[in-house]
């Protein structure tokens, strides 16, 4: 029970430290001719992110689209600075990963594995068997459905508004041709930057998502909000 508990719990810091705060740190402090260069500089501060994210793949022994995703997206910053391909499209790469992922969102709606119950309706947070027991019981799966289509746009357009704000937060930061010092600078400081310009609101937009879902809940189910999360220790 302890090992199963262990295996879920992931810390938010470490997460954070990892995939925002070192890469951006050598990437603004490190990647000049006095310390690990540009191009060493660049692949120093992926390695963290991509490192991690493969170590994550292992430990979780699953395929996870997202993170897939995530981790192509790093692996094209680094071609981009190796390569010293125009910085335009670093502003195209930053657009495309949330665009890809809110479509694959609202598609994934005509698939048997939506999207929404991933990230939204999952074990993880919700008693989910409970709930879906009770819809049946009460004659209410198909007004829930209803409910959770509305969610999944709900979800789609946070990854929208994530893919505007990170066109628009890469083209004001990055000027410099890819493969310098001035580069990799920029790209820190938009790595940096992304949490509070674009992790915020778009959380607030999926927080409001599950919000709407879990409403929905209560008056489908007759469940109070505490019957409807599952207990975190005892996931």
């Amino acid at each position: 029970m302890t090992g199963t508990s262990q295996k879920k719990k992931e810390s938010p810091l470490l997460n954070f430290a990892i995939n925002i705060i070192i890469p951006s740190i050598i990437l603004m402090k490190f990647s000049g001719e006095a310390h690990l260069g540009p191009v060493k500089g660049l692949l120093v501060a992926i390695s963290f992110p991509l490192i991690y994210g493969i170590y994550d793949f292992i430990k979780e022994k699953k395929v996870n689209f997202i993170s897939v995703l995530g981790l192509v997206s790093i692996l094209i910053t680094g071609v981009i600075g190796l390569l010293q391909l125009d910085a335009h499209w670093i502003a195209v790469k930053e657009a495309a990963v949330p665009l890809i992922i809110g479509l694959a969102v609202i598609v994934s709606l005509w698939t048997p594995f939506p999207l929404v119950k991933k990230l939204l309706f999952n074990d993880k947070i919700i008693d989910v068997n409970k709930i879906n027991h009770i819809l049946q019981e009460k004659g209410n799966t198909l007004q829930f459905e209803k409910k959770m289509t509305t969610a999944t746009y709900l979800l789609a357009a946070s990854f929208l508004v994530s893919a505007i704000l990170n066109y628009v937060l890469a083209k004001i930061i990055i000027k410099s041709p890819s493969g310098t010092e001035a580069f990799n600078e920029e790209l820190g400081k938009m790595t940096a930057l992304s949490f509070p310009v674009i992790a915020i609101p778009s959380t607030i937009i999926m927080i409001l998502a599950l919000w709407f879902l879990v409403d929905g809940v209560k008056k489908l189910t007759g469940l109070e909000l505490k019957e409807i999360f599952n207990d975190p220790d005892n996931a």
